[in-house]
C-alpha cells in the first residue's frame, strides 16, 4: 500500500483514544502485568509511547526538513520511558500521551507537507538514509504494533483461565515483539 499522509494522520489521531478506552478503568494488577523477563507491561508501553512523542517522531521530521542527510538523528532510547513515567497514575498517562499526540499532528498538520517533503531525506544512525515519508508511516505503523503488544500483554494474563480454549486463541499463541 502507497503511503498517503492524511491516512497515517487518521492512523495517529485514534492511538490516544484507542489506548484510553481499553486500559482506562482496568485493575492496576492487568496495567502492570507484563509477559516475562524482558517484556514490557502495558503500563510501560504506553511510557514508551509517550517517550517517542517527545524524543523520536516529530523532532526526527524537524530534523529531515531542516538538515536532510547532513545530521543523522539522535540515537532512541528504548528504555527512556522508564524514569519519565515512574509514579504516575494510569490516568495521568493516558493524558499525557493525548496531548502530546495533539500537540505533534497540529505541527504536523501546520507543515503543510507536499509530496515533495514526504521524499526529502534524513539519516538514521541504524538504517542509514531515511525518507520523510518512511518516518511517519512508521510512526503510524509503530503504534499499530504496540496495540498489538498492549492486547497480547492483556490477554497473556488469562492463558491459564482460559484452560482448552487456549488452542483457538491466536492471541495465545503469538510470539512476543518485547524484545
Amino acid at each position: 500500500m502507497e503511503h498517503k499522509l492524511e491516512e497515517t494522520v487518521a492512523v495517529l489521531e485514534r492511538m490516544p483514544g484507542t489506548l484510553d478506552a481499553l486500559l482506562r478503568g482496568l485493575p492496576e494488577i492487568w496495567i502492570a502485568r507484563n509477559e516475562g523477563d524482558k517484556t514490557w507491561s502495558a503500563r510501560e508501553v504506553l511510557g514508551h509511547l509517550i517517550h517517542g512523542e517527545r524524543t523520536d517522531w516529530m523532532p526526527r521530521a524537524r530534523m529531515i526538513l531542516e538538515f536532510g542527510e547532513s545530521r543523522e538523528f539522535e540515537p532512541f532510547d528504548r528504555w527512556g520511558h522508564v524514569q519519565e513515567s515512574e509514579g504516575k497514575a494510569l490516568g495521568e498517562l493516558l493524558d499525557e500521551l493525548a496531548r502530546l499526540r495533539a500537540e505533534g499532528l497540529g505541527e504536523l498538520r501546520a507543515m503543510q507537507l507536499r509530496p515533495e517533503d514526504l521524499a526529502r531525506r534524513g539519516r538514521h544512525p541504524a538504517l542509514g538514509v531515511v525518507t520523510l515519508g518512511e518516518l511517519l508511516a512508521t510512526w503510524a505503523a509503530h503504534d499499530l504494533s504496540h496495540l498489538h503488544q498492549v492486547t497480547r500483554v492483556l490477554a497473556h494474563q488469562y492463558r491459564e483461565a482460559v484452560g482448552p480454549w487456549r488452542e483457538y486463541l491466536g492471541v495465545m499463541h503469538c510470539a512476543g515483539h518485547s524484545k
